[in-house]
């Protein structure tokens, strides 16, 4: 059985202060990706950063304290890619995808769009070329697991307030009808929902309103993976007892080992 954690840290040296690496040491996954880690390698030299029985790999942004992806695994994938070899993916390191026999497993975080409609353009634009990439993985006949911090919901039910969200950047038709590209034309299948069919599911919340003491949340953070793994897919949960972020870890439980 392998598990399999996502979280947007918001920041990782925030989520650790938190208790962040506490409570990872305690649910003994075979792999964690993190988004939004916001910080460079030389501001993590304190151990806590590199968990004992891990390979760590960080995959920092140019610009100090923003974006970035982190990817910590037991066993030692065969390689490890940072770079894909276009913008904004590669300079604000969104990306880290770890090799391992037969399987891919990936760390990404998507641009949010909400800022601005500069923003939004830019996240767009992401979509449209990750797009590419992604029908590239599919051709490449290997089994893929893609955490990611989307920033998109997909359904109705993977957020509250979904009718007055209809024009904001994380529900748009354009972004929604992106996810419907991946998951009927591409082949991709969102694996919490293999399991899940629940509303409230949510693992992010906005610090605005209560918004987390009245479980106002969005469904943003995913563990997307190729079909021949959807009947491999045992549990979901997403973990509430303790914030270390605005956003929840997702765990993911597996029926496959881990091969180097």
């Amino acid at each position: 059985m392998a598990t399999i954690i996502t979280c947007n840290t918001n920041g990782i040296r925030s989520a650790a202060a938190k208790g962040f690496f506490d409570w990872l040491a305690l649910q003994q996954a075979d792999i964690i990706c993190v988004q939004e880690t916001k910080a460079q390698v030389e501001q993590l030299s304190d151990p806590m950063f590199t968990p004992a029985g891990y390979y760590c790999y960080y995959n920092d942004a140019v610009k100090k304290g923003y974006s970035g992806t982190a990817l910590f695994s037991k066993v030692k994938p065969q390689r490890v890619i940072t770079r894909l070899g276009w913008e904004p993916v590669d300079s604000e390191g969104r990306y880290i995808q770890a090799d391992f026999k037969g399987l891919s497993v990936i760390s990404l975080y998507m641009p949010s769009g909400t800022s601005s409609a500069e923003a939004l353009q830019k996240k767009l634009r992401f979509m449209d070329d990750f797009m590419v990439h992604l029908k590239t993985l599919r051709r490449a006949q290997r089994e893929v697991i893609l955490c990611a911090d989307w920033n998109i919901c997909h359904k109705p039910i993977d957020l509250k307030n979904w009718r007055s969200n209809q024009k904001n950047s994380g529900f748009l038709p354009e972004e929604r009808a992106w996810l419907d590209v991946l998951y009927d034309e591409v082949g991709y299948v969102d694996s919490f929902r293999v399991v899940n069919q629940e509303a409230e599911q949510y693992t992010w919340w906005s610090n605005r309103g209560q918004a987390w003491a009245k479980n106002v949340g969005w469904r943003l953070d995913y563990q997307v993976i190729t079909p021949k793994l959807v009947d491999k897919v045992k549990a979901a949960s997403i973990y509430k007892d303790q914030r270390f972020s605005d956003h929840a870890p997702q765990i993911m439980q597996y029926d496959f080992e881990i091969g180097a």
